[in-house]
């Protein structure tokens, strides 16, 4: 059996939130390269520009949209936007996401709002904006964006860590209603990453040996090291395949 059909996006359209740096470009690019039309979100305009430019120039088929994934009435305005213009996203990665550490004891309310609101909600929103499309089609699929903090906890993260666990219910949950429209939902669970928001923990000395330490594999990930798991997800070879998640983490989580 031939199986590299099955993971040929051609003629596809993905949707990356957040993807204007970090995983979620490096997961467009993976898309990229497998042959699906790249839709990159991002807030900021400079960076968003600056990613489309870049995979345009390494001569994929890339376009920015620009909106808040917080804001209802943008995404849904940002999914008009794409049905009057034809687009059908075929592929949606919810991605963006932000961090925000500080004790239980002294986190705001606002500030815990603040993250559920961008990880968790905004996947929520947006999943069932582009869901409502690819059931009129019958196919689609919808990756989610989790953590190592989908299954443990780390002090002073609990609103990371509470979204990341949500986002692992709200994958399964998407499986059990979705599934008999062809629509497939699942969740990739990223370990440390040498991204922008672990910089101040890639440049502690004690923090960067904890996770060298604690990772069978003795290092970092690197953010295209999610490229190969997100174009599984995004393809025919999952197409049985719903409700999981997938831990890209060097094995941290199966060690004690």
């Amino acid at each position: 059996m031939n199986v590299n059909h099955l993971f040929d996006l051609s003629g596809r359209t993905a949707l990356v939130t957040g993807s204007s740096r970090g995983l979620g470009r490096a997961m467009a690019e993976g898309l990229a390269a497998a042959g699906a039309v790249i839709i990159l979100n991002g807030a900021d305009k400079g960076r968003l520009d600056e990613a489309v430019a870049a995979l345009t120039a390494a001569g994929y088929n890339a376009r920015g949209l620009r909106f808040d994934v917080t804001d209802e009435a943008a995404v849904i305005a940002a999914f008009e936007m794409l049905d009057a213009e034809g687009v059908e996203v075929d592929i949606l990665v919810n991605n963006a996401g932000i961090q925000f550490r500080r004790p239980m004891l002294d986190l705001e309310t606002s500030d815990w709002r603040r993250v559920i609101d961008t990880n968790l909600t905004s996947a929520f929103v947006i999943g069932r904006e582009a869901a409502r499309r690819m059931a009129r089609r019958g196919r689609g699929k919808v990756i989610n964006i989790g953590s190592l903090t989908s299954e443990l906890a780390r002090a002073t993260v609990a609103p990371y860590t509470v979204a990341k666990g949500g986002i692992k219910m709200l994958t399964k949950a998407m499986a059990a209603e979705w599934g008999e429209l062809g629509i497939q939902a699942n969740a990739i669970g990223p370990g440390y990453m040498l991204t922008d928001m672990n910089q101040a923990l890639i440049d502690n000395p004690t923090f960067d040996a904890w996770v060298k330490g604690r990772t069978p594999a003795r290092r970092w990930g690197r953010p295209d090291e999610l490229a190969g798991t997100c174009v599984y997800l995004a393809s025919a070879a999952s197409d049985y395949v719903s409700g999981q998640i997938i831990y890209v983490d060097g094995g941290m989580i199966s060690m004690l």
